[in-house]
């Protein structure tokens, strides 16, 4: 934990998504006051025609990320974090900003394992 999902409707090169994965772990160590080691990063490239965001003029495709934290942070925190995965993948993907959406899940520490047991409880202190 963090995981940051990001479904997209089309398929990139590996290169691309490999920068945008350090990217983001930057990002949201810094934002989110933690490691970059602690952050995943996964991308499910559901091709073209299959990930839309229905609308008033019909179907649009989107890049929709799921993010994955654990519980603590205030919103404003998050949403730092949210404007940035918003850029990070604008640019990255060559898309407007009205076709990235972004969602959080907050988790208790208990809810995540790693080798080493459950995970700890978020403090601002990890970051250092």
């Amino acid at each position: 934990m963090p995981y940051l999902q990001l479904d997209l409707p089309g398929r990139f090169e590996s290169g691309v998504k490999r920068d945008l994965a350090a990217r983001l772990g930057a990002l949201y160590a810094e934002v989110m006051q933690t490691r970059p080691s602690m952050v995943n990063v996964g991308f499910r490239e559901l091709g073209p025609d299959n990930l839309y965001r229905c609308d008033e003029d019909g179907p649009t495709p989107v890049v929709m990320v799921m993010c994955d934290v654990r519980r603590g942070r205030p919103a404003d925190q998050r949403l730092r974090l949210a404007e940035g995965i918003m850029a990070a993948c604008t640019e990255t993907f060559g898309i407007p900003a009205e076709q990235v959406v972004i969602e959080f899940t907050q988790h208790a520490a208990d809810e995540m394992y790693r080798s080493a047991g459950w995970g700890t409880e978020w403090d601002a202190a990890e970051a250092t």
